[in-house]
């Protein structure tokens, strides 16, 4: 289709897979079908409370100069994307919360990092939401005073990924879940899709 611009994103460390021949691959390739590349890693906690490091790549079909944009930081909390009411089904279960201590145990006995990781509403930066949640949510835990911590909810992770407040979730949990930790953050790919349309303009 040739169009006269593009934008894809990855994972931050893409330069470094297989030794950054992927990279170079991926580099080469497009500079042959006429494209100039832009890249930068850009970090969402600018404007969602999570840390989620992702490597946006732009290519342009003339040489023109492009600049990524400066997204102001915006002071969001967790607490900003919780719901007041949750149901009872997102408090782990204690087999479940009793293994994933077990094995954060077993771990940091190792010299590992691995494990769980428990946020509460005044948290600035969870931990990135990944495609997994749906399985223990142990990578981002909600604190609850008096019982067992819990998952986010569906809505809470479509917030912590900067959706808006009407976006409509028309599949089960499971796949809400996989499809959240697989997304992007609207309003980052926005920003830069604006200064992508000033060149091309």
């Amino acid at each position: 289709k040739k169009p006269q611009a593009f934008l894809l994103e990855n994972v931050s460390n893409l330069q470094h897979h297989n030794r950054g021949k992927t990279w170079q691959i991926m580099q080469d390739y497009l500079i042959q079908l006429g494209y100039s590349l832009h890249w930068k890693i850009i970090d969402a906690s600018l404007i969602v409370p999570q840390s989620r490091k992702r490597i946006f790549i732009v290519g342009l079909r003339d040489q023109s100069n492009f600049e990524f944009p400066n997204i102001e930081q915006l002071s969001t909390k967790l607490g900003d994307i919780l719901e007041d009411q949750v149901e009872e089904k997102y408090t782990l279960k204690k087999g479940t919360w009793d293994y994933l201590q077990e094995h954060k145990i077993m771990h940091k006995e190792a010299g590992n990092g691995f494990g769980y990781s428990i946020f509460n509403a005044d948290t600035i930066k969870t931990r990135t939401l990944t495609g997994r949640y749906y399985k223990d949510g142990s990578e981002i835990l909600i604190e609850q005073f008096g019982k067992n911590p819990r998952k986010l909810t569906p809505r809470e992770c479509s917030r912590l990924m900067g959706f808006p407040e009407n976006f409509i979730i028309p599949v089960v949990n499971t796949r809400a879940y996989q499809q959240f930790g697989n997304s992007v953050v609207p309003g980052i790919v926005e920003e830069i899709a604006k200064k992508i349309l000033e060149v091309i303009e």
